[in-house]
């Protein structure tokens, strides 16, 4: 169906950052699959742990048990502070997963019971019914109209927050603690504190999507950690498997038992081979893969910053980690479009944010490189040069 518009290019091979393609030409890949490939690709380790496990077990359904299910679980509890997990293949599966459980936790303890939903202004959490009902944009949700009764809040807007679960008595807020789509968008600490503390007294479910932020790519395994907040409800995938389908919605002790047997489930999830591909991550970030989150992120940073002093095209430098978006002062669709033509893989987001999510075995020579394309590149603007210096003035 013609839902994609997919470059011209064939890839075929690819070894860390780097992606071949059918011609020879060597590309950077500073996309990583959308923030997905975490070990990049053509990872050893990782490869033989698939070859092994295609070898003996690809899939058993959930009626069974394999030895890996257990151990991602509790691995990922133990990373994140969380109680219980339920797998899924993606994470607009695992948004549906943390939907459902709110609704059913409202439907045991409230009376009369909440089943709307409170989201912020600008976020993405998926293409499914129930996930597409709280992303922000219009252009996702209006073709597929009517969708669930969800109130969304400006950014940062405590007051705002507030209002809504006054007013709607919600069965649960949901953000992303850094926004994807919405332009590599970090929400403030003060507004994810306050979100804690109003969802506490109210008895309201609060669930961090970090389907994109989390697992790593921020520096620590979740993204909210580094406000000191644990929602009820966290929603994982991307690099939890490290290229292969997986997610996972973790539930906390008080919502950990929510589910009856028989009222959720999956036919594919957690099976053998993409829980292997998620131990293996695991044990690369406990190895010290993320150390080199945080160095290789430091490195971008700084180097994006630099670029964003000397060329006024550049209006801001978001995110964290190796979750980084430069912001321009007009579209960044051509920008893009010309670092691809010059061999660094990126995508434009939210209009005018370049987002660069590199795999998490990104090398400081892969920073570099990337870093003086970039500059190169942003430097044959020089209209929009004019353009941006005059928009910063006015």
């Amino acid at each position: 169906m013609k839902t994609y518009a997919r470059a011209d290019e064939v890839f075929v091979d690819g070894h860390g950052a780097r992606l071949t393609d059918s011609t020879g030409r060597e590309f950077l890949d500073m996309l990583a699959g959308i923030a997905v490939s975490a070990l990049g690709h053509g990872h050893a380790n990782l490869a033989a742990n698939l070859r092994d496990q295609v070898g003996k077990i690809v899939h058993l359904s959930n009626l069974f048990r394999h030895p890996y299910t257990e151990q991602v679980a509790t691995r990922l509890c133990a990373q994140t502070g969380m109680a219980a997990a339920f797998f899924t293949n993606s994470g607009t599966e695992a948004m549906e997963c943390a939907l459902k459980l709110a609704r059913k936790a409202m439907h045991v303890r409230s009376t009369p019971h909440k089943t709307s939903f409170v989201a912020v202004e600008g976020g993405f959490h998926g293409r499914t019914m129930g996930a597409l009902s709280l992303t922000y944009s219009e252009k996702y949700r209006k073709p597929f109209a009517p969708l669930m009764d969800v109130t969304w809040v400006p950014h940062d807007d405590i007051a705002a927050l507030e209002r809504a679960i006054a007013e709607k008595q919600p069965a649960a807020v949901c953000y992303e603690p850094i926004q994807g789509e919405g332009g590599i968008r970090p929400l403030s600490d003060a507004f994810i504190r306050a979100s804690r503390e109003i969802c506490t007294r109210t008895g309201t479910v609060l669930i961090h999507d970090e389907v994109q932020c989390g697992c790593g790519r921020t520096g620590t395994f979740l993204a909210g950690q580094q406000t000191g907040v644990s929602p009820d409800v966290v929603v994982l995938a991307k690099p939890i498997a490290a290229g292969l389908p997986m997610g996972a919605c973790l539930a906390s002790a008080a919502f950990a038992d929510t589910f009856e047997k028989g009222e959720h489930g999956s036919t594919f999830a957690g099976g053998p081979l993409a829980c292997r591909a998620a131990l293996v991550f695991l044990d690369e970030l406990e190895r010290g893969l993320l150390d080199n989150v945080k160095a290789r992120g430091e490195q971008l940073k700084s180097g994006l910053e630099a670029i964003a002093k000397d060329l006024p095209i550049v209006r801001e430098v978001r995110g964290k980690g190796l979750m980084l978006g430069l912001r321009l002062w007009h579209s960044a669709t051509e920008f893009q479009k010309a670092l691809y033509k010059a061999g660094v893989i990126t995508n434009c987001t939210s209009g005018d944010v370049i987002r660069i999510v590199p795999p998490f075995v990104v090398t400081m020579q892969d920073v570099a490189d990337a870093l003086r394309t970039m500059r190169v590149v942003l430097a044959q603007f020089p209209q929009q040069q004019e353009l941006a210096t005059a928009s910063a003035k006015s």
